[in-house]
């Protein structure tokens, strides 16, 4: 599996929450962080599907999305251990420490594999 196939999506999730959060309680970190960081996410996913697109890895985008993602596993990994409140920064926190682990798999297999070229 590509990395920018999680990449992209994750991303999406996290402008939504950032959204959700900022309607439902008018929270501005939930907007600056949540939009921040899933934009961020979502254009190192195109990078990374750009590169992918010339049959070469995108390593900055592969580093770019395991520092976003390790950074949001230590912020609300923390958050929920000072409120045990499930939402938002455990399942954030869950999901984070996820892509965390599949990034550094991603970086220690060497990146995003390309299929062999079909002979007929």
């Amino acid at each position: 599996m590509h990395d920018f196939c999680f990449t992209i999506p994750y991303g999406i999730v996290l402008v939504c929450g950032g959204i959700l959060g900022y309607a439902s309680k008018g929270s501005t970190a939930s907007l600056a962080g949540g939009v921040g960081t899933g934009l961020l996410l979502i254009q190192a996913g195109y990078l990374s599907l750009s590169a992918f697109g010339k049959r070469k890895n995108s390593y900055l985008a592969l580093i770019l999305e395991t520092a976003c993602a390790a950074t949001l596993t230590w912020v609300m990994g923390q958050r929920y251990t000072q409120t045990s409140k499930i939402m938002p920064a455990g399942v954030v926190a869950g999901i984070s420490a996820l892509m965390t682990v599949f990034y550094l798999y991603k970086i220690v297999t060497g990146g995003n594999h390309f299929p062999l070229p079909k002979t007929e």
